[in-house]
């Protein structure tokens, strides 16, 4: 099989990863990649949110499969140019795609699904912004309706900060706070059939302690040895199933990868928020977990015959993520700067400590950053406590000037 993943981030590194071990895949190409990605497979120059050029690019290659990773091109409609040449893609349709790429869009059909989500009020006017922050009160959850690349949302105490984030976007949705701990769940689905992965846990705040802004994510680890074991049954029934089924009645089946954002409150499961893709970094352990081979299993989705699919299979490791974001990052990252002691994070304890590269480019034999979150650092263990351990001893021999990364990533989870 010969398969195309279409973006050039640490997720897109996790999946070319994953389908690099597989052995139905015979070529692997990304476009347009990134400095690792170039190690694991073909890179090719493309434009990834015009259609036109990614569907071309499939038919010169011949490619069998077609994945799209960031949501950008997904809400572009690249998928749905790829599907018109006849070649399978994995993501869905522009349509379904507003699933992410709009808030309200998310809301809507989370409230004609009975999927339980935080009450919420779409607002355009300085008007309709004050009485919604004044109906909810503090702390203030702000979000831009559309794609914001993980820095549309504002969480925050101050209401003067939270309404000036709300009269800097064209359509926002504010939102009641939801408590408790937060959950990330994937499924793969091809608009009828669900196919859930593991729970996985994210760190969106860039410091310790979860202090600071909100990032796209500094850090994941998988499982959650805190959860109930019911909970995966819990959110297919009452969240993952129910969305796909109603996107489907609308006559825009969502067929691709649903990842929902969830809070465990002290009221039941909440949706956060959904995307239309793998999130970042939670691809990175839950890829480093899955145990099925993943090419089968994407074209499938894409074929519309999931339900042939068995479920998938999970190694008994533990996984844990960390980012190393450059300097200033998530407000004004500095990129350009040279990335070293990668050579040394090889030489640990291959295949259980790996790098997956994000924001970075080849300048001649160098490789420097090129992004806000630089590099993924994913390790494999017995437990969490022996993948944080080789997570953070590998992050240890990473040089890049300024750059910073939390030192608790799964630390509480690890019992440490």
């Amino acid at each position: 099989m010969k398969v195309l993943v279409i973006g050039g981030g640490a997720r897109e590194h996790a999946l070319c990863r994953s389908l690099s071990l597989d052995p139905d895949v015979t070529a692997l190409h990304c476009a347009p990649g990134n400095a690792g990605i170039a190690d694991v497979a073909e890179l090719h120059q493309v434009d990834a949110l015009d259609g036109a050029a990614v569907a071309g690019l499939a038919r010169d290659l011949g490619a069998d499969l077609v994945v799209v990773g960031p949501e950008a091109p997904l809400v572009a409609g690249v998928a749905d140019a790829v599907r018109a040449t006849g070649i399978p893609c994995f993501g869905p349709s522009r349509e379904a795609a507003r699933l992410e790429g709009s808030k309200a869009f998310a809301k809507d059909v989370m409230a004609a699904a009975g999927v339980p989500t935080a009450r919420s009020y779409v607002c355009t006017t300085p008007e309709e912004i004050d009485e919604a922050l004044d109906a909810f009160g503090a702390p203030y959850v702000v979000k831009d309706d559309g794609l914001a690349a993980g820095k549309g949302v504002v969480v925050t105490g101050d209401v003067e900060q939270a309404r000036a984030h709300a009269l800097s976007c064209e359509r926002v949705v504010i939102e009641e706070y939801l408590d408790g701990p937060e959950v990330s769940l994937f499924a793969i689905t091809d608009g009828t059939t669900v196919l859930p992965l593991t729970p996985a846990q994210d760190f969106k705040r860039a410091h310790d302690g979860d202090e600071g802004p909100n990032t796209g994510g500094m850090g994941a680890y998988s499982p959650l040895p805190w959860a109930e074991p019911k909970l995966v049954d819990e959110v297919m029934d009452t969240v993952l199933q129910p969305t796909v089924d109603e996107l489907r009645r609308r006559g825009t089946p969502f067929s691709g990868l649903l990842y929902a954002g969830l809070a465990l409150t002290g009221r039941g499961v909440r949706v956060i928020e959904f995307n239309a893709r793998f999130g970042d970094p939670e691809t990175q352990v839950v890829l480093a977990r899955l145990r099925t081979p993943l090419a089968r299993v994407l074209l499938n989705a894409a074929n519309g015959t999931l339900d042939a699919e068995p479920p998938l299979t999970w190694r008994d490791e533990a996984a844990v993520t960390v980012v190393v974001a450059a300097e200033h990052y998530p407000a004004a990252p500095r990129t350009g700067d040279p990335v070293t002691g990668l050579d040394e994070v090889a030489e640990l304890d291959a295949p259980h400590t790996y790098v997956l590269h994000a924001g970075t480019k080849r300048d001649g034999d160098h490789v420097v950053s090129a992004g806000g979150r630089v590099l993924s650092v994913t390790a494999t263990g017995k437990d969490l406590a022996e993948a944080r351990q080789r997570a953070y001893t590998a992050v240890g021999r990473i040089r890049l000037e300024g750059s910073h990364h939390r030192t608790d990533i799964a630390r509480e989870a690890a019992g440490e």
